[in-house]
């Protein structure tokens, strides 16, 4: 490691305030950055990491928050004492950053190409041709296929692990000394995600920049890092080289974000979460495979639930006066049963046909052909009464849980809303006790019930969502990518909640999700897609162990595995 410092934060203290009480939420902080090395800071949400890093680049939200205390030193020059209009000249040019979620952070009224020509104008001495030549140049340096074609898109007319790639090329535009990569990864596919990750290895040696790489996931940091710092509450609880860090954790926290995430090689009966850490209450018990056999034997035993055969669904782009457009088929002659008690994990790629499946199921999307049949009937020709009388068995547990709430109606009302409209419950005060009671099973208590959802962490919105589903007893209950938002040790306490709501009300679930690892924990039998078919179908462990098809293999060998 070279002795020079790129970068020193020395003691950093940062507080917000609200109605004037300051509340201070980075406790003195102290960290380096060398040249040419990786940096990761891992944590979960509100430890500090993001907030931290933007004061590195003098983006903390004005007059609410200061640096109360500290300083952060770039080539010997105190970022906490520049003036803004000498921050511009410094942000983009030496010290660049690449946020979490693209489509927010690119212009949707702009070319893509035009959002990098325009930083290369405003910080660089190139002219308006020249700019075009090196934009180009850009794109290829971050891999973008058809760079001229991308040149030319609008940011909603490329992918996702495209539109980071854009915005990584704009961040590498004026050749920085320092990249920031906030949570880059979190939103992409697993094999997106290796992408970046190697594409960002690359170019920090191509570059010769120094990378802060902002994460909640310890399994992927380690995959990128040169040396690691692990925040908690505000504060740095650990810190040291990646492979120090990984195998021998020194700090509780740490151990406890390393074994939050589904071990791939054994199958808990509860994943241990933070809460479990710092109790000293984790429970190791493992599902053998026996108990695993014993227990599908029974549910195989049965008529199946659901039946789906040679199921497509056929989407046309925009049609002209005189043709019909083009024909993308998102499902492909998808053919499975689904029995009662069983977890059907689905796992793909982005654009893979996962959503589009299961918004057929629930009759949110009529198919082109084949049939869906439940408990034997055909529910591809309902009534429209029929259907909305369907809604009831067959519910949602969605992504992202805030906007599936109303910010206007308390979580009590809207989770009794649905009770109310299938006739579920005698009364109003019926109802309430009865969702006070499931408040109390998905791990929130009464005071919950008149509150508002922006009042709520992200995995208690989640929590909420889950009451707000099992309020109408469904029979089958597709989670549709219902983890993947959350930090490692929320994500641990919700996949325990829904094993233990199917262990106690006999739920049958549609795991959907692109993360491998999560869903190979929570299913029975797996069923990969990848353009609109099925690449394999069996036992989740079976084909996490012996996968038959190339396309299975790429997305186990992506999963973050750690050192």
């Amino acid at each position: 490691m070279q002795a020079a410092k790129i970068l020193e934060v020395t003691n950093l203290k940062i507080s917000f305030f609200n109605n004037k009480v300051e509340n201070e939420i980075i406790h003195g902080i102290s960290y380096n950055l060398f040249p040419n090395e990786i940096l990761g800071i891992v944590g979960e949400s509100g430890s500090g990491k993001s907030v931290s890093t933007l004061a590195i680049m003098g983006l903390l939200p004005k007059n609410i928050s200061r640096i109360t205390a500290g300083s952060i030193r770039f080539n010997n020059l105190d970022l906490t004492q520049v003036r803004p209009k000498e921050f511009q000249k410094i942000r983009g040019n030496d010290i660049a950053m690449i946020f979490q979620e693209p489509m927010s952070s690119l212009n949707p009224s702009m070319r893509c190409g035009e959002q990098v020509r325009e930083i290369l104008l405003q910080h660089t001495n190139l002219s308006k041709a020249d700019t075009k030549i090196e934009t180009i140049n850009l794109f290829e340096k971050v891999k973008l296929p058809n760079p001229e074609r991308v040149f030319k898109a609008y940011p909603h007319e490329i992918s996702g692990g495209q539109k980071q790639r854009v915005m990584i090329a704009m961040a590498i535009a004026c050749k920085p000394k320092i990249l920031i990569a906030d949570e880059p990864t979190t939103a992409l596919d697993v094999t997106v995600q290796k992408d970046i990750i190697i594409l960002l290895k690359e170019l920090q040696q191509t570059e010769g920049m120094s990378i802060v790489f902002i994460s909640h996931d310890l399994a992927l940091i380690s995959e990128i890092s040169n040396r690691v710092l692990v925040m908690y509450q505000g504060r740095v609880v650990e810190q040291g080289p990646a492979a120090e860090i990984f195998t021998n954790p020194q700090h509780i926290y740490t151990k406890a974000l390393i074994n939050a995430r589904p071990a791939l090689n054994v199958r808990y009966k509860r994943l241990a979460t933070i809460k479990d850490y710092m109790a000293n209450t984790i429970n190791k018990t493992v599902i053998t495979a026996l108990e695993r056999a014993k227990k599908h034997e029974k549910i195989y035993a049965k008529e199946p639930l659901l039946q789906v055969r040679n199921l497509d669904k056929t989407y046309f782009s925009k049609a002209g006066w005189f043709n019909k457009g083009e024909a993308f088929k998102a499902v492909n002659a998808v053919s499975f049963n689904l029995y009662e008690g069983e977890t059907l994990g689905l796992v793909g790629e982005s654009g893979c046909g996962k959503s589009t499946l299961a918004n057929v199921i629930l009759q949110l999307d009529n198919p082109s052909a084949g049939n869906i049949r439940y408990r034997g009937a055909d529910i591809t020709t309902l009534s429209k009464s029929a259907v909305r009388a369907l809604r009831k068995d067959i519910q949602i547990i969605f992504q992202d849980p805030y906007a599936s709430l109303n910010p206007r109606i308390p979580v009590g009302n809207a989770i009794m809303e649905p009770m109310k409209v299938h006739g579920i419950g005698s009364s109003n005060a019926d109802r309430k006790t009865r969702v006070l009671e499931l408040l109390e099973k998905v791990g929130l208590d009464a005071s919950c019930f008149s509150r508002y959802p922006h009042e709520f962490s992200g995995g208690q919105r989640q929590r909420i969502g889950i009451a707000r589903t099992i309020a109408l007893e469904p029979k089958l209950i597709i989670c549709d990518e219902s983890v993947s938002a959350l930090d490692i040790s929320v994500q641990a306490q919700v996949l325990n909640l829904l094993n233990d709501l199917k262990a106690n009300f006999g739920f049958t679930y549609i795991f959907i999700s692109h993360d491998l690892a999560v869903v190979k924990y929570m299913s029975d039998t797996l069923m990969v897609m990848n353009k609109g078919k099925i690449e394999e179908l069996g036992d989740a462990d079976a084909i996490y162990a012996h996968p038959k098809q190339a396309y299975t293999k790429k997305l186990i060998h992506a999963i973050p595995k750690g050192l």
